[in-house]
């Protein structure tokens, strides 16, 4: 366990209090209010900065793993799996906050288990499926595209709006790369 993957372990583990604060900010009336009501009227600006927080590991364990030959097989695994997961958890989020529509959600939770399940298929063969520079495009944008809708801010929706369309088209290329350069995997198991 070096220190990229202990980044990438430690970003799964802050999804949980940045969901708990998001939508529990959001609860009027709940426990939430009772054990945490000083701090209820800025649950946005905390769960954004976990976000913030977990998105920057992400950019620094790649390069942590890079620079000093630390890339093993869990983190080409866990790394693209711990953004899925960090990710699609804001998205469900920002759902039930109204801040999204579900089918843009669908779209991109989609080419998630697409790809997820081209991964699974080339780990039976013995492969192991980096991320592309599309899907790292992809989950750049989408970031960006969470933190500005939970920070919810009026003055930003017009560019919010742009970055969001950005993330759903880089999703949709991205699909389309993995499917190009891996069709192997499903018609003969072979990269």
């Amino acid at each position: 366990m070096n220190l990229p993957n202990k980044l990438t372990v430690f970003r799964v583990i802050l999804i949980v209090p940045f969901v708990i604060l998001l939508l529990g900010g959001h609860a009027a009336g709940s426990r939430f209010d009772a054990i945490f009501g000083g701090i209820s009227g800025y649950t946005d600006y905390i769960a954004l900065a976990i976000f913030i927080i977990a998105s920057l590991t992400d950019m620094l364990d790649g390069k942590i793993a890079r620079k000093y030959n630390l890339v093993t097989n869990f983190g080409k695994f866990m790394d693209p799996l711990a953004d899925k997961l960090l990710v699609c958890s804001a998205l469900i989020c920002l759902i039930e906050l109204g801040r999204i529509s579900a089918w843009i959600v669908i779209i991109i939770i989609s080419r998630e288990f697409i790809i997820s399940g081209f991964r699974l298929v080339a780990a039976d063969n013995r492969v192991v499926i980096a991320a592309s520079y599309w899907g790292k495009f992809k989950t750049t944008f989408q970031m960006i595209m969470v933190c500005l809708m939970i920070a919810d801010i009026d003055a930003l929706y017009v560019l919010t709006q742009a970055v969001m369309w950005i993330a759903v088209a880089l999703t949709v290329v991205s699909l389309a790369d993995y499917l190009v350069k891996n069709k192997g995997v499903l018609l003969d198991g072979k990269i």
